[in-house]
């Protein structure tokens, strides 16, 4: 650095320059070399040591480089590069000027911290790209961490800024925390509310990225897409993203669907309701209708038989022997408390298929059979029509 204040003065010389010009001509000139040089080194850094770095990463087999050491990494390291570069020649630039060289000194000092923590958070998110798919209850509290780290930095970062602003040590503004812990509990309640219940979330494995879930306070009914202290991002099937708190999930209910989604069927409970009117001891007729379309054998049919009972057992034979239906899992055909609307019937079943647009029309289809025998049996279902008003 000296070497370079002599060259200048050798060059100032050499214009034949004199008097009190001479020292602002040094400055200036040594701080548009200064300027020269931090400039040269953040674009070496930028043009030539990424992309060396992101070539060696990308010869590793391993995933982890590639994600920890990607471009926004490197590129935001490179901004501290030309600062440290000025820093270095600040004592050189502003040697005649202490008061400047000071101020001067201290932008440097707040720049360079800023983004030595603008780099440590661009790092820590770099730790979301090894996420694949649904997170354990192991990552969720890993990226739980992380997200007290980075609050963590920035209070310190705070800290050393107000520091070197009014010119004191840090260590004594740290150790004056304790008289304002009450303030900063104030300030950070609802990052320490929504670590606490996040960590409720991870810790019982209620709920991970990817999962399907249901809050009906918040009218949210999708996938989750992101989990951090304060935030869970759903969206919703028609596209729209709601935000709800740690918090909300673990002081409300919740429905949670990837029980689900892990198991062998989704569930069906529909009822449908029946005219009384038409509930009647099979008859000869009747009986001779449901031998001829197959639903029941002559032997099947017992004298007494209600043709309700005879409409449950076809029904229930019907989905046990459905390939769409797991016959595996609880399935039933039952009825339920008779009503003014009718006489109620369940059907209780599982689907293999979960999905929900493949599931909706196959419930359909099952559903649409049901109705269409309901005649074939003399049973009607129910209408409850309009009252008849004079004229």
């Amino acid at each position: 650095m000296e070497t370079i204040r002599i060259w200048v003065e050798e060059m100032i010389g050499m214009t034949g320059l004199t008097g009190d010009a001479v020292p602002f001509v040094r400055h200036v000139v040594l701080a548009l070399v200064a300027i020269l040089l931090a400039t040269l080194a953040g674009l070496v850094c930028r043009k030539l040591l990424v992309p060396v770095v992101l070539k060696l990463t990308a010869r590793t087999e391993a995933r982890w480089d590639d994600v920890l050491f990607n471009e926004r990494v490197l590129v935001s390291a490179c901004h501290i590069v030309p600062a440290i570069v000025v820093w270095q020649l600040l004592p050189l630039v502003f040697y005649q000027f202490p008061t400047v060289r000071e101020l001067v000194t201290r932008a440097t000092a707040i720049y360079i911290t800023v983004m030595a923590v603008r780099t440590s958070f661009v790092f820590i998110n770099s730790f979301r790209d090894l996420d694949e798919g649904r997170r354990s209850s192991r990552k969720q509290y890993f990226y739980s961490f992380m997200g007290v780290l980075k609050i963590l930095m920035a209070l310190i970062a705070t800290i050393i800024v107000v520091s070197i602003l009014i010119d004191r040590d840090p260590i004594k503004l740290f150790a004056g925390l304790g008289a304002t812990s009450a303030v900063l509990m104030l300030v950070f309640q609802d990052t320490i509310k929504g670590l606490v219940a996040g960590i409720r979330l991870t810790s019982n494995d209620m709920l991970h990225v990817g999962d399907w879930i249901t809050v009906q306070k918040a009218g949210a009914n999708g996938i989750v897409e992101e989990m951090t202290l304060t935030t869970v991002k759903i969206r919703n099937f028609d596209n729209t993203i709601i935000t709800v708190t740690p918090q909300t999930l673990v002081d409300d209910s919740f429905q949670n669907w990837i029980g689900m989604q892990q198991s062998e069927g989704r569930r069906v409970n529909r009822r449908v309701y029946y005219d009384f009117r038409g509930i009647r001891l099979i008859d000869a007729n009747l009986r001779s209708q449901l031998v001829e379309k197959g639903y029941f054998k002559e032997t099947d049919i017992k004298e007494g038989d209600v043709n309700m009972t005879l409409y449950r057992r076809y029904l229930e034979h019907y989905l046990k022997a459905h390939p769409l239906v797991n016959a595996d899992m609880t399935l039933m055909v039952r009825q339920l408390e008779a009503t003014q609307s009718g006489l109620p019937v369940e059907f209780y079943f599982f689907l293999k298929e979960k999905t929900w647009v493949e599931y909706e029309r196959q419930l359909a289809e099952i559903l649409d059979y049901i109705y269409a025998i309901t005649p074939d049996f003399g049973l009607l279902v129910y209408e409850q029509y309009p009252e008849q008003r004079g004229n």
